[in-house]
């Protein structure tokens, strides 16, 4: 078979079969459906999109890398789904260790390994240590469906849900975090900018600006991959020629970019619909908001679309039984981006049947999670002390529901 038309059958077949998949789920006795499964592509997409869709998710899931492909030599995991189980939260298996920063004047172990701490290594190496005296933060890593659309939010829809000074008096003074860039991400005209700092949206201190600067830096610090994007290598700390190409980051990002927004469930549940009625009359969605909305994009399916994630992207103090004494960017120590809660229903799914909740995993169950909210979320977390247990387990059920 000539080989033009060979390559054109493969990726024909691929795409069939990825239409065969998505069909199942719908037809097939058993299968589960879009609201069950966090994977899977957003709408509108043509063939050619969809194939690359389909690239990054073989490389996003399926490609493992080895010493001999590049993988370490010193590193976290050896693949990006190993932490993010269908595209799913991580579990404490699975947890990563930053360390370095205290404060926004930057990481002051740079040169000790920092930020991220390489906990395995190939024969021949040994993994790293934490150096004394750093502080340090353990993350589980969240969940990566629906991040096309938090990616399209306008930066000044994020701005005019900010209100640093509590100007209207409900206790609750969100703000962005500002961060330097690295210098092969562009940002787009009008970009926001704060004293040489962007304004940023991904991440549990919400420091990274975009997917492709999320991508790159897993591969680099979770995996030991350099690219063209970021040479450094973990371990010498020295440039180091390519270890992934362009075309396959890229595929990646657009991967992480078309993947579809989680699904609710039971909506029409008269418990779902009084619970989502008692999460708003106590004030969770002064915070977790309900609804955003992207900008325009090429991509028709994340093109001016309403979606539902309940967060506002904003940093907010949650007090002293969150503060772990590390940060990044522009957040204070006690800071943390509101936590999406789309998906929370499906957690224990890639979290071997029960929650890991919290930036660290530290809650294992909703309730657990809410009784450490405190600092600007103290009188949400009282309000929902102050429930009947009907009324909290509505609210539970709702929650559960996303």
């Amino acid at each position: 078979m000539h080989i033009m038309n060979r390559h054109y059958f493969i990726a024909a077949l691929a795409f069939m079969l990825l239409i065969l998949v998505v069909s199942c789920r719908k037809i097939l006795p058993g299968a589960p459906s879009d609201d069950e499964v966090l994977d899977g592509p957003v709408e509108s997409l043509t063939y050619e999109q969809n194939q690359q869709h389909l690239r990054g998710d073989v490389a996003f899931n399926d490609q493992v890398f080895t010493p001999e492909t590049g993988l370490g030599p010193v590193f976290v995991a050896t693949s990006c789904g190993s932490c993010h189980i269908a595209d799913g939260k991580g579990h404490p298996f699975t947890t990563l260790t930053r360390f370095g920063q205290s404060d926004s004047t930057g990481n002051k172990f740079l040169d000790q390994g920092g930020p991220l701490l390489q906990v395995r290594a190939v024969p021949g190496y040994h993994p790293e240590k934490l150096p004394a005296g750093a502080p340090v933060s353990r993350l589980t890593p969240p969940i990566v469906t629906g991040g096309g659309f938090i990616e399209l939010v306008p930066e000044a829809d994020i701005l005019a849900m900010a209100d640093p000074d509590d100007l209207d008096g409900d206790g609750i003074s969100g703000v962005p975090n500002w961060s330097y860039l690295p210098s092969y991400i562009t940002p787009g005209p009008g970009s926001v900018t704060q004293g040489g700092k962007y304004l940023c949206r991904f991440g549990k201190k919400g420091a990274t600006f975009n997917l492709l600067q999320q991508t790159v830096t897993a591969y680099n610090q979770d995996i030991g991959i350099t690219s063209v994007y970021n040479p450094l290598d973990a371990w010498s700390l020295k440039d180091i020629d390519p270890e992934i190409s362009s075309s396959t980051v890229h595929d990646v990002v657009f991967y992480l970019q078309t993947l579809k927004a989680p699904v609710q469930r039971d909506q029409d549940d008269p418990d779902v619909m009084a619970g989502k009625t008692i999460f708003n009359k106590i004030g969770c969605n002064s915070c977790h908001k309900s609804t955003l909305k992207t900008g325009y994009s090429p991509l028709e399916g994340l093109s001016n679309k309403e979606f539902h994630p309940y967060t506002d992207l904003l940093l907010h103090d949650m007090g002293p039984p969150l503060d772990d004494g590390y940060t990044e960017g522009s957040a204070k120590t006690s800071e943390w981006r509101t936590a999406p809660l789309w998906g929370l229903g499906l957690a224990p799914k890639s979290q071997g049947g029960q929650y890991f909740l919290l930036h660290d995993g530290r809650a294992h169950s909703i309730e657990e999670a809410i009784s450490f909210h405190a600092g600007e979320a103290s009188s949400r977390r009282d309000k929902y002390n102050a429930l009947s247990a009907h009324e909290k387990q509505q609210l539970i059920t709702f929650l559960k529901s996303l």
